[in-house]
């Protein structure tokens, strides 16, 4: 929102400077964001006189002038057909950057005649339209600065709007609120009535509502729509509007003066009924901004009997627009529905001044308001005979009554504020008081954002001055009570640690994810999104796999070889607080780069239980005691998957290799290891070690290994004997380690050999011969119960 100094100053009479009104903006709520004074862009011009002027030697239509200026007489060679002697000039010195023709001045010879600066146009100032020649100014001593002739000294504020307050969407709202702080006094003239002399003949109606609660209009006949006086022209130019003609520029002034959008219409162009209704597939309509939109059954139209003449609250159609041939006139003045206006400017696109202000809320008293004002201003520039206004709908009631305790004020601030300037301050933002014990306040019709006692709390501190506020010494803090730190977090900062050990990098991926990805992942019962931020978001996802194989796929597209990947965030499988998970997702895809170990194989499903096992051992889990079983879900390849839990029914992870057809319907490329760790599955440690970390365990004596290699049927799986072997000594056996798997000669067939490394850690004493070959023995026979049996 932009206005200029003297705008406000024709709503507030006040001696306040330029930076004494942004200051008081700013305290006030009204965020300014830019100050801008256009005679400081003119600094460098000022009035010349041509003393004489001759025809070029070598140009028939170029002439060398001798000009009086600031700087002495200089000579200046011009090609305007009116440079003449005896006339004022816009004079532009050596060095002077002109913004019209984006140049800066030097000294030049023009055909062989010396020129030392510039007669400037008014487009080449960027001060209007005219370029058939340079600007003829009235009379002024030399030198005077060009801004200062022009009154052109007028700074421009651009401030942001927020939402809640749409009144100071009109310079009159900006200056009530200066006013109510003492910077001047409120001087905003109240329209006068403008009574009619016919009735209003053009028959308006509505057909919904909702869409639009009211319809105000009036025709005036014998306008003559001439271009606007200079005053009108100069505020709209100032606030970067274009001057178009008198009954447009007039509606763009009304809009930025009091909040109030008008639309108007050339009469001999509407056919029957002007009526406010929904729009209907198919129609359309060309826009004033030249482009041609299409309407549908959720927008507001006013149309008449033949077409749809624009869009309710957002922009009128070139069809029934105003020309200089217009002479009658059909003026608007509607209240239009925000939400519905706000998503109709949405789906087309069309951003505008009048859209912008319906979606934030009209003023619905403003009616008859604006009516009146452009009617004034319509008679005093174009003339003409004015019919009485007619009201289609009603206007919505939007009184109400606030009880109001005055203590309210010191309870939620702390300001201490007399009653009486309390309803000073009311007053003078336009609410009606009535005082008792409680007050009762009632708001203006502009003040939407004003719902209970709060809101009238928030009002009188921000005119009497947050910078009132008292401040106090915070009361001195306890001594912190030093309690364990919960457990789940513990987990996920060691998790973290592990991951980023083993070389994946952390991802931070949205909690949404595309509902058919979803489903492939197991969330079919996961909840969907109302109001999904975009169509490929809609549905929470169940875990953090499809959204980080997404990203594995955008790596490789853009080049890379090897992606580790991994995320600690939530996972949903429905609405419940119990639905929710605290899983460890991880991905693995391409191959390491070779080093000179040599080359190195791509991640597999080991990989993947490699990886969650340390994540489960760095949480705290005895991973000795899991089982591995088969049945993992179906996003993972069959044959290469697994989860492990403590039994059948307690699942603490599941990993594998990402199903081939999960991997197309993603684009990505394959083979993919996954893994998902369930860290609020884990159960909590009991006794001394609630806080996850075990006793230390640790020995001077040295360690005993021994090797041990079993041949056993090619279906029995590794992890069998080796729960089998850790079973026989519980005591002393510390590790057991797969370091081999033979098949082949000397092996039988449909059987495997696999070589086991047992560590036996002494606690007491140092184990004798005896000792170990008893342990041996009882290893030996716990792996034959398996099936397995020694290799000879």
């Amino acid at each position: 929102m932009k206005f200029t100094l003297s705008w406000l100053k024709k709503h507030l009479d006040t001696n306040a400077s330029i930076d004494e009104i942004a200051d008081a903006m700013v305290r006030i709520g009204l965020e300014v964001e830019e100050i801008e004074n256009p005679a400081d862009r003119l600094s460098a011009i000022t009035v010349g006189y041509v003393k004489h002027a001759e025809k070029h030697p070598d140009a028939d239509k170029l002439k060398v002038c001798k000009v009086d200026t600031k700087d002495g007489e200089l000579q200046i060679v011009c090609g305007a057909p009116n440079a003449r002697e005896g006339i004022h000039v816009a004079f532009a010195p050596v060095g002077t950057y002109i913004a019209g023709l984006d140049v800066t001045l030097s000294k030049a010879k023009i055909r062989g005649v010396e020129s030392l600066g510039m007669m400037c146009s008014a487009r080449e100032l960027e001060l209007g339209d005219d370029h058939d020649g340079i600007m003829e100014l009235p009379e002024a001593a030399v030198g005077t600065p060009l801004a200062d002739v022009l009154g052109l000294d007028d700074p421009v504020i651009d401030f942001e709007v927020t939402p809640n307050r749409p009144d100071t969407n009109g310079v009159d709202g900006v200056a009530r609120d200066l006013a109510a702080t003492g910077l001047g006094t409120l001087i905003s003239p109240v329209p006068e009535t403008v009574g009619g002399s016919f009735a209003q003949p053009i028959p308006v109606e509505i057909d919904d509502k909702e869409a639009c609660p009211a319809f105000g209009s009036r025709l005036i006949r014998g306008v003559k729509n001439v271009p606007s006086p200079d005053w009108l022209q100069e505020q709209l130019r100032a606030i970067g509007l274009r001057p178009i003609n008198a009954l447009a520029d007039i509606t763009n002034y009304v809009s930025y003066d009091r909040a109030r959008p008008l639309h108007v219409y050339d009469a001999a162009k509407l056919t029957g009924t002007v009526r406010a209704r929904m729009g209907k597939k198919g129609e359309s309509f060309l826009a004033l901004d030249g482009k041609t939109y299409e309407v549908d059954e959720t927008m507001c139209v006013i149309a008449d009997d033949k077409a749809v003449l624009g869009l309710g609250g957002v922009m009128g159609g070139e069809d029934s627009g105003c020309t200089d041939e217009t002479t009658d006139v059909l003026v608007e003045s509607a209240l239009f529905d925000p939400l519905i206006t706000a998503r109709t400017g949405r789906k087309t696109g069309i951003v505008s001044d009048a859209r912008y202000r319906f979606e934030r809320g009209v003023d619905p008293q403003s009616v008859q308001l604006g009516l009146d004002l452009a009617t004034q201003l319509i008679l005093d520039i174009c003339g003409g005979e004015p019919s009485e206004i007619a009201l289609a709908g009603e206007i919505p009631d939007t009184a109400r009554e606030i009880e109001f305790p005055t203590s309210e004020v010191a309870r939620l601030t702390g300001l201490d504020v007399s009653d009486s300037e309390k309803e000073r301050i009311l007053c003078a933002l336009g609410f009606e008081v009535s005082r008792g014990g409680t007050w009762t306040v009632t708001p203006p019709s502009f003040r939407p954002d004003i719902e209970g006692k709060a809101d009238l709390v928030e009002e009188i501190a921000r005119i009497h001055g947050l910078d009132n506020l008292p401040t106090d010494e915070l009361p001195p803090l306890s001594a912190a009570d030093r309690h364990a730190p919960a457990i789940l977090p513990q987990r996920e900062r060691k998790a973290r640690e592990t991951m980023s050990g083993a070389g994946y990098h952390e991802a931070v991926t949205w909690a949404f994810c595309d509902a058919p990805f979803a489903e492939m992942f197991g969330g079919k019962d996961a909840p969907k999104l109302s109001n999904p931020i975009s169509s490929d978001l809609g549905q929470m996802r169940p875990g953090a796999l499809p959204n980080l194989l997404l990203a594995m796929g955008r790596n490789a597209a853009r080049g890379a070889r090897h992606v580790r990947l991994f995320e600690l965030g939530g996972g949903y499988q429905g609405d419940r607080p119990e639905d929710q998970r605290s899983v460890v997702s991880a991905i693995a895809w391409g191959a390491a780069p070779s080093g000179w170990q040599g080359e190195k194989s791509a991640p597999d499903v080991f990989t993947a239980k490699s990886l969650a096992i340390s994540v489960l051992q760095a949480a705290g889990v005895n991973t000795d005691n899991l089982m591995t079983l088969t049945d993992a879900p179906d996003h993972y390849h069959p044959g290469r998957k697994a989860r492990l839990g403590l039994g059948p029914k307690v699942t603490l992870a599941h990993f594998g290799e990402v199903h081939p057809s999960v991997l197309e319907a993603l684009d990505v490329p394959g083979p993919v290891a996954a893994m998902e760790v369930f860290l609020d599955q884990i159960p909590a440690p009991k006794g001394k070690t609630a806080s996850g970390r075990p006793p230390l365990n640790a020995s001077q004596l040295m360690p005993v290994r021994r090797d041990f290699a079993f041949v056993l049927p090619e279906e029995t799986p590794a992890e069998k004997l080796l729960k089998a072997v850790r079973g026989a000594e519980k005591q002393l056996l510390t590790d057991v380690r797969l370091f081999d798997v033979y098949r082949g000669k000397g092996i039988g067939e449909g059987e495997k050999s696999l070589a086991l490394e047992v560590t036996l850690q002494p606690r007491e004493k140092t184990l004798t011969e005896e000792e170990i070959d008893a342990i041996s023995a009882r290893i030996v026979a716990q792996a034959e119960k398996t099936g397995a049996k020694l290799r000879g």
